[in-house]
């Protein structure tokens, strides 16, 4: 139940690549691999029972039925939520930070109350499989993920803020980083 939602978003991302604008700008080198470093690291720690090791492989609380299907429902609703934003980015789409070519800012679906809904809800999904597996492994891993999406959303807010200007800035406004704004 809580690797399934995992793996129909990585099926949906592969596909989707495929389709998507040629780049006409991205983020250096350094900086692509430096964020998913710590991606790999924090998904590693939240799924590899092997990085379990000392207090990391304790539990946090009592694993009850309940914390279990919180869990999953957290996993899954973070699952819904970066599949709806990736759907609404369409060729816009990109697995780095880059601007593509004909770029247009998108502000319809989950885009209208969040500037960074992909991983906003892969936060959420992530803190839902934290709560299942229980243990504190899960909540460093969680730690650096959520890390590792706000530098990576404060790099295209950069790049964004350079491509669309005042439209940008009206964004801002009315959307927030990675929590609504309502």
């Amino acid at each position: 139940m809580i690797i399934a939602p995992w793996i129909i978003f990585g099926v949906y991302w592969a596909i989707g690549a495929l389709r998507t604008r040629r780049t006409v700008q991205k983020e250096p080198f350094v900086a692509r691999y430096g964020i998913l470093f710590l991606e790999v690291v924090g998904f590693t720690l939240l799924f590899d029972e092997d990085a379990g090791f000392g207090f990391l492989g304790q539990r946090v609380m009592h694993r009850g039925l309940a914390l279990a299907e919180m869990g999953i429902a957290m996993t899954w609703i973070g699952i819904l939520i970066a599949l709806w934003a990736r759907w609404h980015l369409g060729q816009y789409w990109s697995a780095r930070v880059t601007i593509k070519e004909d770029h247009k800012l998108i502000r319809t679906g989950p885009y209208a109350r969040l500037r960074h809904p992909i991983y906003t809800g892969l936060d959420l999904a992530a803190i839902g499989a934290a709560l299942t597996f229980d243990r504190w492994r899960c909540v460093v891993g969680v730690c650096v993920i959520v890390i590792g999406f706000a530098i990576k959303a404060k790099r295209e807010e950069r790049m964004l803020g350079e491509q669309f200007g005042e439209a940008f800035v009206e964004h801002r406004r009315h959307a927030g980083f990675l929590l609504p704004k309502w």
